[in-house]
């Protein structure tokens, strides 16, 4: 198996993978747990009215359930063809526009927002900006509110055993022996230090969601279709990785497999006084 997370020198080439086929990541890449924005509504930092900035809004997977919770959003996405699908998608909400911009360059309004909220989109952003830029866009008291996800330990636990394999034969960034980790295994506290770092904000506080998700042979092929490293890889090794993947799922596993999913919602404040 792949990791997909960037090293610096490779953020800004594989970030512009992502909208080479937006229709398709629009398909197959999933959502995020309804109990998430539950919770972000029980904490104050989204509701009805609420003026929302979202950075990396790709094709409005989170976008949507904010519209449905009544806010105001101002989602920023810098792929043109990302940006088409979420205008497409959204246009039944009219409290929603959509940007076609990176957030490290879109000036940011005198209006301060609410929130600032980006899902499965902030380790994308220059790291040298992105939570001062987030800081300077939110109101006292406004909410940093970054939603992360990673493939976990579970589901069809054979699978992603043998299909290292695969990885190994194909893809030669793949370190031999690899293994996914347990949800109480992942370390995020690196997001937690960055944001202190910065002293714009406090403490930053997380929640957790564990889910799983079922995936017919075709459909698992669309989800590493959308993952930046496999869009990286050269045609015939992409191709014969997501050939040797197939035959795996089909021949071992009947045809499908279930995959598990940590979610994870990371919320700071700005101090309410202003400094």
């Amino acid at each position: 198996m792949r990791d997909d997370t960037p090293d610096e020198k490779r953020r800004v080439l594989l970030s512009r993978t992502f909208d080479e086929d937006a229709e398709l990541y629009d398909r197959a890449r999933p959502g995020y747990p309804p109990e998430l924005f539950e919770d972000l509504a029980a904490e104050a930092v989204i509701g009805p009215g609420s003026r929302i900035l979202e950075i990396g809004a790709g094709t409005g997977k989170a976008t949507r359930p904010l519209a449905e919770r009544g806010c105001r959003i101002t989602a920023v996405e810098p792929g043109p063809g990302m940006a088409a699908v979420a205008r497409r998608r959204l246009a039944g909400f009219g409290a929603v526009e959509v940007v076609t911009s990176g957030f490290e360059v879109w000036p940011l309004p005198e209006e301060p927002f609410d929130a600032v909220v980006a899902a499965t989109a902030f380790h994308w952003i220059d790291p040298a900006v992105r939570v001062v830029r987030a800081a300077d866009a939110l109101r006292p008291g406004g909410a940093l509110a970054v939603i992360a996800t990673q493939h976990v330990a579970g589901g069809t636990k054979g699978f992603f055993t043998e299909v290292q394999e695969c990885y190994e034969r194909f893809d030669p960034a793949t370190v031999p022996g690899t293994r996914l980790l347990t949800a109480g295994d992942v370390d995020t506290t690196g997001h937690a230090e960055e944001v202190a770092r910065s002293g714009r904000f406090g403490p930053t506080a997380f929640r957790r969601y564990e889910w799983e998700l079922t995936y017919t042979t075709a459909e698992y092929l669309d989800v590493l279709r959308t993952y930046s490293g496999h869009r990286a890889l050269p045609p015939r090794s992409r191709e014969g990785l997501l050939e040797c993947v197939a035959g795996l799922i089909d021949g071992r596993y009947g045809g499908r497999i279930t995959k598990r999913y940590l979610t994870e919602s990371r919320v700071a404040r700005t101090p309410s006084v202003p400094r």
